[in-house]
């Protein structure tokens, strides 16, 4: 398996379907979809079951947060390579061939990011994050990635996965530090092919 897109979902009805036919519409035809139900409420488990034709498995927990739910998820994986994907933003369609392509030419590379359009739910206002890159050194006091990003699963196994006590955010931070603790770096595409929805109860609010 090529690539296994992960996506952790927590009562995210009202989006999970948009996140599904982007992961969908990567062009990746060795790929599998992975959704990891957090003890998501009756209405996000009913839409779940709805797409079932639009992921390959489905593993469901107790609510244990999002580094939980993305270890659940890289756990079960058979991809080569990983892509985590909030159920509540979602990617350009050319990303992912463009990302497998860095990684697999590149064994320095660890993490593959790009430019990010964030949008506040519901309106029209948005503006444009360019996350730097880099080698350690660049990300100890700013993240170099978004959290949605690319990375292979032999990596993660290296350093453990996220840390599940980090239940308040910055655990994707915190993991791409580890992940370039032994050298490395972050690759940013210089594209918008990402789009992230800023709610009211999201995480970076």
């Amino acid at each position: 398996m090529l690539l296994s897109i992960v996506i952790p979902c927590y009562n995210d009805f009202n989006y999970i379907s948009a996140c599904l036919e982007s992961a969908n519409r990567q062009g990746i035809d060795d790929l599998e979809i992975i959704v990891v139900d957090d003890g998501s409420d009756d209405y996000t488990k009913s839409r779940l079951n709805e797409l079932c034709t639009k992921y390959d498995v489905l593993l469901t927990q107790e609510n244990n947060g999002q580094s939980s739910a993305r270890n659940e998820g890289v756990k079960a994986a058979r991809g080569e390579y990983i892509l985590v994907l909030d159920s509540d933003d979602f990617f350009e369609p050319s990303f992912s061939s463009k990302a497998i392509k860095i990684l697999s030419n590149s064994e320095n590379t660890k993490i593959v990011t790009c430019h990010a359009r964030r949008f506040i739910d519901g309106t029209d206002i948005y503006d444009i994050h360019i996350p730097h890159g880099g080698v350690l050194k660049d990300i100890l006091f700013v993240n170099g990635a978004i959290g949605n990003s690319m990375f292979r699963k032999k990596d993660w196994e290296l350093v453990g996965g996220y840390d599940e006590k980090m239940k308040s955010g910055f655990e994707d931070w915190e993991f791409y530090i580890r992940l370039l603790s032994n050298g490395g770096e972050i690759h940013v595409i210089p594209e918008v092919l990402f789009n992230y929805r800023i709610k009211k109860e999201s995480t970076s609010t």
